[in-house]
């Protein structure tokens, strides 16, 4: 089986225990039989769908891929995969609840605001938090809160989170 991955899942299907694939911000551009990618792609060829926007989405994306790999990873081999991210450990498996209005303007930060213990409002937020790339269509002036996107961090998906978490972690 020929797979295809994205640069933004490439890491995910090395932990997973694949080694023979091609990367291609495109899959559509290469002859494949399965392509993974984060859920929001979409492909023409058969695909895998997997979120990455949270730890508990890793943790899951990790399972799901090892399971194409037919290299279904125990819970404790994918944990040891979080060591050394302290965040990303941090909210693998805890539910907070926080006294925090956050108003958000992207379902990915959605996934992770409300995996932090946000609360999700519309009117009289305690902060706004925006991807950079819809800076201009935040109508809100005060307690912005901006994360980086895509395009702008690391495509390791631990290095991303890690990222993400800690700019919102300032709110708390």
């Amino acid at each position: 089986m020929k797979i295809i991955t994205t640069p933004m899942c490439e890491e995910i299907v090395k932990l997973a225990g694949i080694s023979d694939y091609v990367v291609n911000k495109y899959p559509d551009e290469e002859e494949g039989d399965l392509a993974i990618l984060l859920s929001e792609s979409k492909v023409e060829m058969d695909s895998l769908p997997i979120k990455l926007n949270t730890s508990r989405q890793i943790f899951e994306s990790i399972r799901k891929v090892s399971e194409v790999a037919q290299n279904d990873l125990a819970d404790e081999d994918i944990r040891s995969f979080f060591r050394g991210y302290d965040l990303s450990c941090k909210y693998l498996n805890s539910d907070f609840e926080r006294d925090i209005d956050v108003k958000v303007y992207s379902k990915f930060l959605k996934d992770i605001v409300l995996d932090m213990g946000f609360n999700i409002v519309e009117d009289n937020p305690d902060f706004t938090v925006y991807p950079d790339y819809l800076k201009v269509n935040v109508i809100e002036k005060d307690n912005l809160v901006e994360i980086p996107s895509h395009s702008s961090v690391s495509s390791n998906p631990f290095e991303r989170i890690e990222a993400r978490y800690s700019i919102l972690e300032t709110l708390i």
